[in-house]
């Protein structure tokens, strides 16, 4: 059974959010939580808070050994347009990226071996 969890409009450029997404992709959930405390970038405490909720969408409560990251992919969210003064009275446009957090989380199937 598969669960998923969204997080959208997050205000960090998707890019960055993908570097992360890629340390845990195909790994087991006790496995990702420790790559997510030990790495140390901006965008692990938002893609950390999807990855429990995706956890927590599962039907089977306390299975997490047996968890993993099936799917992680980041989309891009709307560009908030700002902008900053310069010289001589003109303005420049920067621009804030914010993004959509996916990750998809699956059971492994456990063979009986006899």
């Amino acid at each position: 059974m598969a669960a998923r969890a969204i997080a959208r409009f997050v205000r960090l450029g998707p890019r960055k959010v993908g570097r992360v997404l890629d340390l845990i992709r195909g790994k087991g959930i006790l496995e990702a939580y420790q790559i997510l405390k030990f790495t140390r970038r901006r965008a692990t405490k938002a893609v950390e808070n999807v990855l429990k909720s995706a956890v927590a969408n599962t039907r089977t409560p306390g299975d997490e050994p047996n968890l993993y990251i099936a799917e992680t992919y980041v989309g891009g969210g709307p560009v908030l347009k700002r902008m900053r003064p310069r010289a001589m009275g003109r303005a420049a446009i920067y621009k804030r990226k914010t993004c959509h957090i996916y990750i998809v989380v699956e059971s492994r199937k456990v063979s009986a071996r006899r």
